[in-house]
């Protein structure tokens, strides 16, 4: 059992999404103790942004390819073959500006690959390949952005950007843990959104390790 981890914080041990997403890995491999882990760290190993020789490089048929052509999606050939190889999916970043740290967002342009994580179908169709892994996502939220209890819901653009890309790779019901509010201007809602992350993240953690095993 193979389990990659994704972090996509540019914080070190202070960042409230890593912590959470560690703790959730730990956590799962109590449960599962052969379990390998796969790590990954956007803030170090930065995914490279997509460039106009990325994609023609992309879309020229492997055995056409020049060697400068190969070089290019090199990284992106690395890093889908780590997605693909792995069951369970685990991706945490914070919410900037409503959205996805810059550096995840080229870690999804780096993975939607044609012939690798998705294929075109004879009928104009197109189907993704990572229809067999469990994904997680884990997010930290400075504003209280769940519907129904806020106002500002209605401002969450992580949430359709993360499950669009993914869906369209073959996840169809991702999870996700949502800490917020995490404003550090309301000490009580902040820790207590953190202990619902915390319990939420176990539960998923217990359940993920009876269904496996």
């Amino acid at each position: 059992m193979r389990l990659m981890h994704v972090d996509a914080s540019p914080k070190s041990n202070l960042s409230n999404s890593k912590m959470l997403s560690a703790y959730f890995v730990a956590s799962l491999k109590k449960q599962i103790p052969e379990l390998v882990v796969d790590y990954l760290d956007l803030s170090v190993d930065t995914p490279p942004h997509v460039t106009g020789e990325f994609a023609k490089a992309t879309y020229t048929p492997a055995e056409e390819r020049t060697e400068v052509m190969k070089q290019t999606l090199e990284y992106s050939d690395h890093l889908c073959a780590r997605v693909l190889m792995s069951d369970i999916l685990v991706f945490a970043m914070p919410m900037y500006n409503f959205s996805m740290p810059s550096s995840f967002k080229a870690f999804i342009d780096n993975l939607v690959r044609t012939n690798l994580t998705y294929n075109f179908n004879a009928d104009g169709t197109t189907s993704g390949n990572l229809t067999r892994q469990k994904v997680l996502f884990i997010t930290t939220r400075g504003a209280d952005l769940r519907p129904g209890l806020s106002p500002w819901s209605h401002m969450d653009a992580l949430t359709p950007a993360l499950t669009s890309p993914f869906a369209f790779l073959g996840v169809e019901s991702p999870w996700f843990v949502d800490a917020q509010p995490l404003q550090f201007s309301d000490q009580v809602a902040r820790e207590e959104a953190l202990k619902r992350a915390y319990d939420d993240l176990g539960a998923v953690a217990s359940e993920w390790g009876r269904n496996i095993n």
